[in-house]
């Protein structure tokens, strides 16, 4: 995928007017109101108005300044992509806005969950985020091979593998290398070191995190959920510490499918275009999981997503 665009930028010029609008990026929320980076790198405290609805770390957005050296979010510009998680009440809350990639980690403890790794990837799949898998604790296992081996199903499908080890430094400057130019953002489930692969890949965190709480007006240690971080070789890390799992939010059955990528060539070619891939006639899906051309533990996996989705048949119409 591509890295990120790069869009002409409004005209930042305001000395005719306090009030002209000018281009920010949301670093982080902070409390009920936003850090916005300005084009020329200053962190200022915005809220919105109401009628914007939602704003997610990595929006790009359009502001005007207020009194005592704050702003005002007037309005959101066009995303590039979006990834939201179920929420309180049936609602659904952003976690990141304009991500070109996100990266499952894995670890050797705790054992990796494949079913949570194949929601993240159909869940980017249908997003249009690009997806990668990273193995942390690289050091720690005792059979390297074997560990790699695991992930030579995601591999020929074409997601990328990273093999690191955040203690010891092994693979993060390389890893470091393919988010330059690009958006990226790091999950998994709890235990496998995203912190300290984050820790790893941006050294200066806390002094970039102090920056923000304190120059937005509101003290240290006031961000919450994503932050946005610059890495130092170029690119940019969300960093979402208490978002462990996104899920299958909007997401139906036929968009599930699609969410495996090794599906979607033999897709058209089902005999029925209301297809389940389950015990339906014609399946050119299953067909292709029993010659051995789909990886059969992938598709056991995908029985089990679209069990748990719990969709009605009406949604397949």
């Amino acid at each position: 995928m591509k890295g990120r665009d790069r869009q002409p930028r409004p005209s930042t010029d305001v000395s005719s007017s306090s009030d002209a609008q000018r281009e920010g990026l949301v670093v982080s929320h902070l409390g009920k109101g936003l850090a916005v980076e300005s084009s020329d790198g200053r962190i200022l405290l915005c809220h919105t108005r109401r009628r914007l609805g939602d704003v997610a770390v990595g929006d790009r957005v359009m502001w005007v300044p207020c009194e005592g050296e704050q702003g005002r979010v007037e309005a959101v510009l066009p995303r590039r992509s979006v990834l939201i998680r179920p929420g309180y009440a049936g609602k659904l809350r952003y976690v990141a806005a304009n991500l070109d990639r996100v990266f499952v980690v894995i670890a050797p403890a705790p054992l990796p969950d494949w079913l949570l790794v194949d929601q993240y990837l159909a869940v980017c799949e249908h997003r249009g985020i690009a997806a990668g898998i990273v193995f942390n604790k690289i050091d720690r296992v005792e059979d390297e091979a074997l560990a790699m081996d695991e992930l030579a199903d995601y591999v020929h499908i074409g997601y990328s593998a990273h093999p690191v080890s955040a203690r010891s430094g092994r693979g993060i400057a390389e890893f470091r290398q393919s988010l330059q130019g690009h958006c990226s953002m790091l999950s998994g489930q709890s235990g496998v070191g995203k912190s300290s692969l984050t820790n790893a890949l941006l050294p200066d965190k806390d002094l970039r995190t102090g920056e923000i709480s304190e120059r937005s007006g509101l003290g240290r240690h006031t961000t919450t959920a994503a932050t946005l971080y610059h890495l130092p070789q170029g690119g940019d890390l969300i960093d979402s510490p208490g978002v462990a799992v996104f899920g299958l939010a909007e997401i139906q059955g036929p968009d599930l499918a699609w969410g495996y990528r090794e599906f979607q060539s033999r897709i058209p070619q089902c005999r029925f275009n209301d297809c389940r891939h389950v015990n339906d006639k014609g399946c050119a899906v299953r067909e292709a999981m029993e010659a051995g051309d789909i990886a059969k533990d992938r598709y056991l996996r995908y029985l089990k997503l679209l069990e748990k989705l719990a969709m009605p048949e009406a949604a397949w119409e």
